[in-house]
C-alpha cells in the first residue's frame, strides 16, 4: 500500500482528521509500523493527496491528522476495450491498469470468451471495487476508473465505440495484422485487445468498421494479462 486511501466516512473532522479501522488499520500498523508522529502518504478517494500524521493508536483503530495539498497524477490518455478475461485474471488486470493510470475500460464479449465468465461472482461490484482500490493504492492515485461491461459486441461497436474512440488513435491488437503496434504515441489512444488468440475475423471487421486499425505485437500469442501491460508500455 503506497498510498492510504481515505473515504468520506473516515473523516471525523472535515478534511483534517480521520479514523481508520479494518484492513487499512492493520496495514498501517503491521507494514508501515506506524507510531505516534509518523507521517504517511494519504489521498482522499476522488480528491486530493497529501500526508497524514498519526495522532492516536488505540485498540483496533488509528487516528491521523491529514493535510491534502496536491492533485493526483494525470491520467494515462488511453482507453482500453478488452475482451472479458478469465474471472481469476480480472482482478489482477484491473489493479494493474488502474495503477498505470488508465481511467476508462470497457470489457466486451467475444466468440472466444466463455459464456460462464459473465456469470462469475468476481464481477460483483464490491469485488471490482476492491481491485480498483488496490490499484489506486499501488499507483498513488485517487481517481477511480470508469468501467463498463458490454455483453453484445456488435451493438457496442456499431453504436457506442465510434463516440468512445473519437479524437483518439483507434487500434485493435490482432496477431495477423501487417502493421506493427506504434511506439511512444503523443496523444490519446483507444486500444482494443481480444482474448488469447485475438478477436476472430468477423470481430476485427466490426472494429475496422468503427475506424480501428489492426496492429500486432509480433508472432507470439500472449495472454490478456501479458498483452495489456505490454501494449500500454509500448504506446505510452
Amino acid at each position: 500500500m503506497n498510498l492510504i486511501l481515505l473515504e468520506d466516512d473516515d473523516f471525523v473532522e472535515r478534511e483534517r482528521r480521520v479514523v481508520l479501522r479494518g484492513r487499512r488499520f492493520r496495514h498501517v500498523v503491521e507494514v508501515h509500523r506506524a507510531a505516534i508522529g509518523r507521517e504517511l502518504n494519504v489521498g482522499h478517494l476522488g480528491g486530493r493527496m497529501g500526508h497524514g500524521t498519526v495522532s492516536r493508536l488505540a485498540g483496533n483503530e488509528i487516528e491521523m491528522e491529514v493535510a491534502l495539498y496536491r492533485d493526483p497524477p494525470p491520467a494515462l490518455p488511453i482507453t482500453l476495450v478488452v475482451a472479458l478475461p478469465r474471472p481469476k485474471v480480472l482482478a489482477r488486470l484491473l489493479s494493474a491498469v488502474t495503477a498505470m493510470g488508465v481511467k476508462r475500460i470497457a470489457f466486451v464479449n467475444s466468440w472466444r470468451v466463455e459464456k460462464s465468465y459473465w456469470k462469475s461472482p468476481r464481477l460483483a461490484p464490491e469485488r471490482l471495487r476492491d481491485a480498483l482500490l488496490l490499484g489506486l493504492e499501488q499507483g498513488c492515485d485517487t481517481v477511480v476508473p470508469d468501467i463498463s461491461f458490454e455483453r453484445f459486441l456488435k451493438p457496442f461497436c456499431d453504436e457506442r465505440l465510434p463516440a468512445i474512440a473519437r479524437g483518439t488513435l483507434p487500434i485493435v491488437a490482432h496477431p495477423e495484422a501487417r502493421r506493427a503496434c506504434p511506439r511512444g504515441i503523443n496523444g490519446p489512444v483507444t486500444i482494443a485487445i481480444g482474448p488469447e488468440g485475438g478477436f476472430i475475423a468477423e470481430e476485427i471487421a466490426l472494429f475496422e468498421a468503427a475506424g480501428f486499425e489492426p496492429v500486432t505485437l509480433g508472432e507470439r500469442i500472449l495472454t490478456v494479462e501479458a498483452a495489456v501491460p505490454a501494449l500500454l508500455g509500448r504506446i505510452s
